[in-house]
């Protein structure tokens, strides 16, 4: 071989191909000669077939993220109509001191969680010696203060465990602080609960349960409301 001669490489081809998209259309007859493994074994097939089969698995990929974009929707759908239903509920309390039972019942019916409790401080008067007003410690209301965001993890001690109906069935909690508005102090807390140690898990985004954290805490802004404007029945 000349010393200057270039040899030609891969590269070479494969620019030369990409560079003339007629030559197969002039030697048609290498399209039904090329052989190519399968992809599936050592078996060859021809250029055409591997290319089919290529499509086939992208055809498939595709088809799986359609399916899972479909499941995707219909959850999210099926979760925006519970919080519709919820708020709806809430919005058709009639009395005031009877929000924080529906709150809880909303969230354990209507979301299937196993267990929930909630606590409201900064009441008005008339409603202090009631059952969700009562009970909690300065330490629990400053550990609420000092969430920024829902808590979402294992149960480790949480005075607020105790509020619920089976303490030690709580292997994962959700801890959200309940205010009226985004700038309003801490007035309250809730618990979600289950039995599942994954449920609630540290890792998790807590965006969904912010916003349960806003709408119950401005539902319960009516039990600090002056006596003329909150229930006394």
């Amino acid at each position: 071989m000349n010393p200057n001669e270039h040899s030609i490489t891969e590269d070479d081809i494969a620019n030369f191909l990409a560079n003339t998209p007629d030559f197969f259309e002039r030697h048609a007859e290498l399209l039904a000669t090329v052989q190519l493994s399968s992809g599936h074994g050592s078996r060859a097939v021809s250029l055409q077939e591997r290319q089919a089969g290529m499509l086939r698995e992208k055809i498939k990929g595709l088809e799986t993220k359609v399916v899972e974009m479909i499941r995707h929707g219909q959850d999210n759908e099926g979760i925006a109509d519970k919080l519709h239903g919820w708020t709806r509920q809430l919005l058709q309390t009639a009395q005031a001191r009877e929000l924080p039972g529906a709150i809880v019942h909303g969230l354990t019916s209507g979301f299937q969680i196993p267990q929930a409790a909630i606590k409201v401080w900064r009441v008005n008067g008339i409603f202090s010696n009631e059952s969700f007003a009562t009970g909690v410690s300065d330490d629990a209301q400053t550990f609420a203060s000092s969430l920024s965001a829902p808590y979402c993890g294992v149960n480790s001690g949480f005075e607020a465990v105790g509020w619920l109906p089976e303490p030690a069935l709580a292997l994962s909690l959700a801890l959200i602080p309940l205010r009226a508005e985004a700038a309003a102090p801490v007035a309250g807390l809730l618990v979600l609960a289950s039995p599942d140690p994954g449920r609630f898990d540290s890792a998790m985004g807590t965006d969904f349960l912010e916003r349960l954290g806003e709408l119950a805490g401005a539902a319960l802004s009516r039990l600090r409301a002056q006596p003329a404007a909150a229930d006394s029945q």
